[in-house]
């Protein structure tokens, strides 16, 4: 039998279904959809292995409509129309449930092949649903992203994995004809990476690994079994995020020499280049922020020059902007005032907008009393006004913090001659 355990044992329904409990569960946001049958245009995002594929076949058996598919690895713009047509034929003039049209890997469609999905979602003619790795706002079109719902999908965590295996030994019909004892699981767990259909592999092989009929899995066999066939980077794997995590933390911890190392381990494995270049942008303003605030806008343009260049070239340009980060001083004074402004907010609600902050565009509103007690900043000395402009009940709050570096010792300065000891508490 040639077909892997993780095909072999797929759910089909959503009780069998494992994990994303905040998609599906009882409680779940798209648990009603589906029994209702009222299922819009959605992208699946999430690491690989998390089941976005079974979601998405699990939702066409529930709620009984075709199910086309497509993968963006060998799909053009002709397969796209080729499978609409058959979709719109199949739907009929006098059914609600249109076809479903999933695409796997939604993200490697260019421009043109996403353009030409747009008039058969917004007529209805079919249901799509895409699955993707990456962020959708970055992949996928606005235009196309607008007319559908992203849901995330998480990585499996150690008791989803578990019941998995557990559901793979119950289940499989080749499986149940071994004697396996779960002796340890830690190695299993592991080499997965939360990758569901990763862990059914490496379950897989080490079963057929070993001869007769009784399997005791430790985590030394599991080890010995597997290390010598992992591969160096695995892109979408658990060294994925592990590396990118090392790479990050360099740049963080001023190391130019390990941020240059691990850059070098992403890009001998082929990592997507826009990928390092977020990460990028995403450090500049993170762990640099107002300490350098050029710091982002060289990330910026090291995004725009490699998604112009790629590969081999925009390893220099990366190498560049990853040691001028790295040799960069630090500040997270701004990462740290939205979390606590956001904070604030799912604290306190909706608090009212003051009146003199409000605009007044009509007669009605500056009767009202909107803006009637704002004063112009530039009417003053220095430019500058001393005015709340938090709401009262929040008055005097202090989210940022300006950090201990040149730069932002001379915005401490500035604060403090401005507001005196206002948001010193």
């Amino acid at each position: 039998m040639n077909e892997p355990l993780a095909e072999r044992i797929r759910p089909k329904t959503l009780d069998e279904y494992i994990s994303q409990r905040h998609l599906v569960g009882e409680n779940g946001s798209l648990t009603q959809q589906i029994k209702r049958g009222i299922i819009p245009s959605l992208i699946f995002w999430g690491p690989p292995g998390t089941g976005k594929t079974t979601l998405a076949n699990i939702i066409a058996h529930e709620s009984e409509r075709p199910f086309y598919t497509l993968s963006a690895i060998n799909s053009g713009v002709r397969d796209i129309r080729e499978v609409i047509d058959k979709a719109k034929q199949s739907g009929g003039l006098f059914t609600a449930k249109n076809p479903i049209l999933f695409i796997d890997e939604i993200h490697r469609f260019s421009k043109s092949q996403q353009d030409s999905l747009l008039a058969a979602v917004e007529k209805g003619w079919v249901t799509l649903i895409g699955a993707t790795t990456e962020n959708p706002s970055f992949e996928v079109i606005p235009a196309l992203l607008s007319r559908c719902q992203v849901y995330t999908l998480n990585a499996f965590g150690k008791e989803d994995l578990e019941n998995l295996i557990k559901r793979a030994m119950k289940e499989d019909s080749v499986l149940r004809k071994k004697n396996i004892v779960l002796k340890e699981t830690e190695a299993l767990l592991r080499l997965s990476g939360g990758d569901g259909r990763k862990l059914l592999n490496i379950f897989e092989l080490i079963v057929n690994s070993v001869e007769g009929d009784k399997v005791v899995i430790t985590d030394e066999l599991v080890l010995g079994k597997v290390q010598k066939n992992t591969v160096l980077y695995d892109k979408t794997g658990e060294q994925h995020y592990d590396i990118i995590s090392a790479f990050i933390k360099s740049i963080r911890g001023s190391d130019p020499n390990g941020a240059v190392y691990w850059l070098a381990r992403m890009i001998e494995g082929g990592e997507d280049v826009k990928f390092i270049a977020r990460r990028l942008l995403i450090s500049a303003s993170e762990d640099i922020g107002l300490a350098n605030p050029t710091a982002l806008v060289i990330a910026n343009n090291a995004f725009q020059a490699v998604n112009t260049i790629g590969y081999p070239e925009a390893r220099i340009i990366l190498s560049q902007c990853a040691i001028y980060l790295a040799t960069s001083p630090k500040s997270n004074a701004s990462y740290m005032a939205i979390n606590k402004a956001q904070q604030k907010v799912r604290e306190t609600g909706d608090l009212t907008v003051p009146l003199p902050l409000r605009n007044a565009p009509t007669k009605l509103m500056k009767d009202l009393g909107y803006g009637e007690e704002y004063r112009y900043a530039h009417d003053y000395e220095n430019n500058f006004v001393n005015m709340e402009f938090l709401p009262e009940e929040i008055s005097g709050t202090a989210f940022y913090r300006p950090g201990n570096n040149a730069r932002e010792n001379n915005i401490k300065e500035f604060i403090k001659n401005r507001w005196k000891d206002k948001y010193e508490s």
